[in-house]
């Protein structure tokens, strides 16, 4: 059998999702459906989540693999997945830490984005929503939560520029929350774990519900539409 690609350890209440497939940390479809898996053993009633990736790359996208073989059905499914896990994320009753360790890029960017708070990683890692320099357009289901992440004045340049920003730089324009060193980075996110995890339930999901509704509805009549235009409803 082989090594998991995700895996799911605790620390107390704390939740962490560590994602390593040992080259580009990509969300192919079987990345994809174990992050779900581990995902539905997360308490949603108490705790916090980490999601993290290896040492240098948090994750690089989709798996460019998949995309590449033109196999329609295999390609679809792994971005109805794609598409499922950052609602997921997005809405989830429990607050997220993405432990940023490395480059961000593409849907590794979306997911970090749907986190409530975001910590990376000191050092010469960058993050960026590649999509249109790689000739495909962003959907609704993930603008909708650039939408809400990213700072009005650097939008334009960030998604339809597809502009690089460094960790540092990537706090103004609304990826990050915070940068720390190499030597404090795992200290910093448990600590801001712990905190966050304090968070009284069910009022902090139900007031984050409240605030996300309009967006959330969004994401998922967006993602309903794509699954019914590639017959992944039927």
């Amino acid at each position: 059998m082989a090594d998991p690609i995700a895996t799911l350890s605790k620390e107390g209440d704390i939740s962490i999702i560590k994602l390593d497939d040992g080259k580009a940390n990509a969300f192919s479809y079987d990345m994809l459906s174990q992050v779900n898996e581990l995902l539905a053993k997360v308490p949603r009633d108490s705790g916090a989540l980490v999601i993290t990736g290896r040492e240098g790359l948090f994750s690089g996208g989709f798996d460019l693999k998949t995309l590449a073989t033109g196999d329609m059905e295999k390609i679809t499914k792994m971005v109805q997945l794609g598409y499922n896990l950052l609602l997921e994320l997005f809405s989830f009753d429990r607050p997220i830490i993405a432990a940023v360790s490395g480059h961000s890029i593409a849907l590794g960017l979306f997911v970090t984005c749907s986190a409530d708070y975001r910590i990376a990683i000191d050092g010469k890692y960058v993050c960026q929503a590649n999509e249109v320099r790689n000739n495909m357009d962003i959907p609704t289901q993930i603008m909708e939560i650039l939408k809400a992440r990213v700072d009005k004045k650097y939008f334009y340049p960030a998604v339809y520029h597809s502009d690089v920003y460094s960790v540092q730089e990537s706090i103004k324009v609304g990826f990050i929350d915070e940068v720390v060193s190499e030597d404090q980075f795992m200290e910093r996110v448990m600590e801001k774990a712990k905190e966050l995890a304090t968070l009284p339930h069910p009022f902090y999901a139900n007031t984050k519900k409240t605030a996300q509704e309009d967006v959330r509805q969004k994401i998922a009549d967006a993602i309903e539409k794509y699954e019914n235009l590639t017959g992944l409803n039927k």
